[in-house]
Formats: C-alpha cells, sequence, structure tokens
C-alpha cells in the first residue's frame, strides 16, 4: 500500500498533465478581448476625430468667409460719404421726420372717426392735416434733386475707380441706363449748394408750422385730444432740431476719414439691415439680434416651468399609469418636423390670438387688438412647443438620479412631499435642471423654420414704448435671415459674407451658452457636495 499510492499520484499527475492547455486558451481569449477593445476604442475615437476636424472645418470656413465682410463694409462706408450720400441722408432724416409727423395725424383723425365726430370736425381736421403736409412739399422736392445728384456722383465714382475696395459688382445694376460722365468734383460741388436751399426751407417750414399750431384745430375725443397732445410735443422737438440739421450740412466734409473701426461697429450696433438697395446697403445686426432673444425670452417663460414642473410630477407624483401615459406623449413631441409647427402657427395659433385680442372682454389691455397674427409671442410659443421635450426629459433624468436615501432621510425628519421635493429633490438635481434649461435655449435659439414662418419678418427693433405690447410685434431673427436671403446672394459679395458674420455671431452666442451651462453646473455641484 505505502508502494502503490506514489504510484497512483504519478499516474494521475500523467493523466492530468496534458490538460493544462487552457493556459493558452485563456491567452488567446485574452488577446482576442484585447483586440476587441482596441477595436472599439479606435471606432470612437477616429468618431471623435471626425468631430474635431469638423468642428475645426467649419469654424475656419465660417472665418474665413466672414471675416472678408469688414473690408468690402469700409469700403462701402467710404463710398458712401465721398459720393455724398451721407450728405442726402441728413436731408432725408427731416424729410422722413416730417412724414412720420403727417401720418400720426392720419391715426388721431381715426380716433375721431371712432367716436363719430361730425363732418364739420373732419373738415377742419383735414384742412389742418393737408396744411402741415403742404410745408413739407419744397423739403421732399429738394430731397428728390439731390438723391438724383448723389445717384449720379455715386456712378461716376464707382467707373473712375474712386471707392476704396470692390463694390462695382453689387453697387450697379447692369441692366441699368449709363448715366452721363460727369466731373466728381464737380458733382460734388453742386450738390453741397443745395445747403442754401435748405436753410430757406428750414426757415419756411418753422413759421408756416408755427402758425398751424396757434390754430389747433377742434377734437371732441379725449383720445384724440390726448394724441394730438403727444403730436404737438413731437412736432416742437421737431422743430427744434431742423437748425441743427442745417448746422450738419455746413459742416459735412466729404474728404474726412472714415475710420477701420466703423466697419466693425456698424455691423454688431447698427440698426439697419438694408440689402439691394439702389441708395445704400447697411448690415446691421441689432435687429436681427434684439429678434431672436425676444422669441427665446418668450419660448423659455413658457417651456421652462412647463417642462421642469411636468419632471416632477412624473417623477415624484404620478402613479405608473400617469407615466406610462403622461412621458410618452411628451418626447413623442420632438418627432413632430418644424415646418408642420410652422404651418399650425400660421393657420390656428396666430389667427387665435388675434382673434383672442379683439374680443370685448379685452379691451383692458392696452395693446389690444393686435394687427398682425406672426409675431413674437406667436412664434415664442411654438419654440416653446419644441423645447419642452428637451426640458422635460433631461429634468426628470436629473430628478431620478438623486440617491434614494436623500428622499427616505428627508421623509425620516418628517418632512411631507411637497418639502422634500422643493427643499431636497430639487436642489440636489438642480445642475442637471439648469443643464435642460440651458440646452433648452441652445434649441430655441437654433431654431429655424417655425421663426421664418411665424415670427412675421420684420426687420425692425419693436417699439418697446408700449411695453408688453413689443411682443406681440413682427420681427426678424438670426437664423431666419441666413435661411430666407443664403440662396439669393452672389458668392463673394458684401451681402454674402454678412451673412456669415451672422452666423459667426449666433456661433459666439452659442458657445457661450454652453460655457454658462459648464459653469453654472460646476457651480451647483460644488454646492450640494
Amino acid at each position: 500500500m505505502p508502494v502503490a499510492r506514489p504510484f497512483r499520484i504519478v499516474a494521475t499527475v500523467e493523466t492530468i498533465a496534458p490538460r493544462l492547455s487552457i493556459l493558452p486558451e485563456k491567452s488567446a481569449s485574452r488577446r482576442r478581448r484585447i483586440s476587441t477593445e482596441a477595436a472599439i476604442k479606435t471606432f470612437f475615437g477616429s468618431n471623435a476625430l471626425v468631430a474635431i476636424v469638423v468642428l475645426a472645418l467649419i469654424t475656419i470656413f465660417l472665418f474665413r468667409e466672414g471675416f472678408g465682410f469688414f473690408g468690402q463694409n469700409l469700403a462701402n462706408l467710404r463710398l458712401y460719404r465721398r459720393a455724398g450720400l451721407e450728405y442726402v441722408d441728413i436731408i432725408r432724416a427731416q424729410a422722413e421726420g416730417h412724414a412720420a409727423l403727417s401720418r400720426a395725424l392720419s391715426d388721431i383723425r381715426l380716433e375721431e372717426v371712432r367716436a363719430h365726430a361730425d363732418q364739420a370736425t373732419l373738415e377742419k381736421f383735414d384742412q389742418f392735416a393737408s396744411g402741415f403736409s403742404d410745408t413739407g412739399e419744397a423739403l421732399n422736392g429738394l430731397l428728390s434733386d439731390a438723391t438724383d445728384q448723389a445717384v449720379a456722383l455715386r456712378e461716376a465714382m464707382l467707373r473712375g475707380g474712386q471707392a476704396a475696395g470692390t463694390l462695382t459688382a453689387e453697387t450697379s445694376d447692369e441692366t441699368a441706363p449709363v448715366a452721363p460722365e460727369i466731373n466728381p468734383v464737380e458733382g460734388l460741388a453742386a450738390l453741397r449748394a443745395t445747403q442754401a436751399t435748405f436753410a430757406q426751407i428750414v426757415e419756411s417750414m418753422i413759421d408756416k408750422i408755427d402758425s398751424l399750431l396757434g390754430r389747433p384745430p377742434p377734437l371732441t375725443s379725449q383720445d384724440a385730444l390726448r394724441a394730438f397732445k403727444r403730436w404737438k410735443t413731437k412736432t416742437r422737438d421737431y422743430l427744434e432740431k431742423l437748425p441743427a440739421a442745417s448746422q450738419n450740412l455746413r459742416e459735412w466734409d466729404p474728404n474726412k476719414p472714415v475710420p477701420a473701426y466703423r466697419a466693425i461697429t456698424t455691423f454688431l450696433f447698427g440698426t439697419a439691415w438694408t440689402t439691394a438697395s439702389f441708395w445704400q446697403d447697411w448690415y446691421g445686426i441689432i435687429p436681427l439680434l434684439v429678434g431672436s432673444i425676444m422669441v427665446s425670452i418668450v419660448a423659455l417663460l413658457i417651456a421652462v416651468p412647463l417642462g421642469v414642473s411636468g419632471a416632477i410630477y412624473v417623477s415624484e407624483i404620478a402613479a405608473p399609469a400617469e407615466k406610462s401615459l403622461i412621458k410618452p406623449y411628451i418626447e413623442f413631441i420632438s418627432a413632430i418636423p418644424s415646418v408642420v409647427l410652422g404651418f399650425f402657427g400660421i393657420a390656428v395659433l396666430g389667427q387665435a390670438v388675434r382673434a383672442f385680442s379683439q374680443l370685448s372682454f379685452m379691451k383692458w389691455v392696452p395693446f389690444f387688438p393686435i394687427s398682425e397674427r406672426l409675431n413674437v409671442f406667436t412664434a415664442g410659443c411654438l419654440l416653446a412647443l419644441m423645447a419642452v421635450p428637451t426640458i422635460f426629459t433631461l429634468a426628470e433624468d436629473a430628478l431620478r438620479n438623486v440617491p434614494r436615501g436623500f428622499k427616505e432621510a428627508s421623509y425620516a425628519l418628517g418632512a411631507n412631499r411637497l418639502q422634500t421635493i422643493v427643499r431636497v429633490l430639487v436642489p440636489a438635481s438642480l445642475s442637471g435642471i439648469v443643464s435642460a434649461v440651458l440646452l433648452g435655449l441652445g434649441r430655441v435659439i437654433g431654431e429655424t423654420m417655425v421663426v421664418l414662418l411665424c415670427a412675421g419678418n420684420r426687420i425692425a427693433i419693436p417699439d418697446f414704448t408700449e411695453g408688453l405690447g413689443a411682443f406681440f410685434q413682427p420681427v426678424h431673427t438670426m437664423t431666419g435671415i441666413i435661411a430666407q436671403e443664403m440662396g439669393e446672394v452672389v458668392r463673394g459679395s458684401i451681402h454674402y459674407r454678412a451673412l456669415f458674420m451672422v452666423g459667426l455671431v449666433l456661433f459666439a452666442i452659442t458657445l457661450a451658452i454652453n460655457y454658462g451651462a459648464q459653469k453654472l453646473v460646476t457651480r451647483y455641484r460644488m454646492s450640494i457636495g
């Protein structure tokens, strides 16, 4: 027995030893696992590299196409001054101010008609309005003559190559008749000679308008009386500015250099976006920026309360059956094409808001009824509908990721459900909620089709003197202007490059929003611990 036991051991070892080939199998499995992990790493790493390369190419392309705008814009501004267009615009501003006052008289007459004024009162008011309108005839005639002279001078400078930069392809029409050759020096001297005529016209206008204001028309409506009082104040201000305009014409110097920074400031702080004009193109981003901000404010004011409160309800209050019904339907909204929402805004929402503003029990609202069915409010409501799924989903995920111990500890200390939600769960998930709101903002400010269809597309800063009524006025946005005009511009023109500069500003705003989101998230995460 003692001898047989070792032999059995040796036999067992000899029998089992050939099966130790599991080591090569493990090595092969490890090699396969490493190769699989390397393939996965390479795949996702290459995707990240492609994303970085594409982002870099887009950035380079935007800067390359956009920054050429400033040189062309500077040449445009220099031509505007040297050709006398700036001089004529001083006269044009006074003519437009007079025309605005004439239109205001028409609005006052409408108030009288609504108050059922008699025919004799209306006739006297019409005589007053006609007399005021006639005081501007000489000014309008002078403006027409000066405009013709400046346009001819501008064409002569373009043909003579006296304007800095390359503007001939986009500032003159090839099909237009060729203007007669004029000497730029003589043409400019003839244009500046209109200053004496303007001074005489100003003196005559002041005397005539003062005489009219001394004999105001009779008015029966209290609203018309208040409006006429405001009109008189504006007219007095207008008359006080006329001598200053005459002084500006005398001091105007066509040879005064235009500093290079004006090419940047006129874009960043300009309040006019005028393209394809026979007179002068202006590329100011302020009206577009204001429109985008106003639409985004309306959208967030609606979407944030709905999205966050919906996420709180589904996460903490709703029954399982309610969750299975509410959550899919809210998330389904994001599947609706934006063009369909735009059509809905045109056909249904805009018309419904305007009809609601015209109801008799809404007369207490100062800016009701509204005349435009496509405005900031209509576009903002539809953008809110598009932002709600994003905010709801991310906020609900943030609430669900709060550790269960937070809630249990709150209940253990005697807090009820509302106290737990407000004082524990929302602060603990605040970083996620803030991220959801900022991503919703990015979704809203980058939307194109809805604002293009429903914002009204009026390139003008709303009248903020109406208070909240400014949110019921048409606007245009940065995304809308790019989508609307990019297909119609000539590649390489100043208009083409101006649209790229708008895209660059939008790109910078998006980066700023993302940077702010990261800072806010980091701050709130640190405060929670």
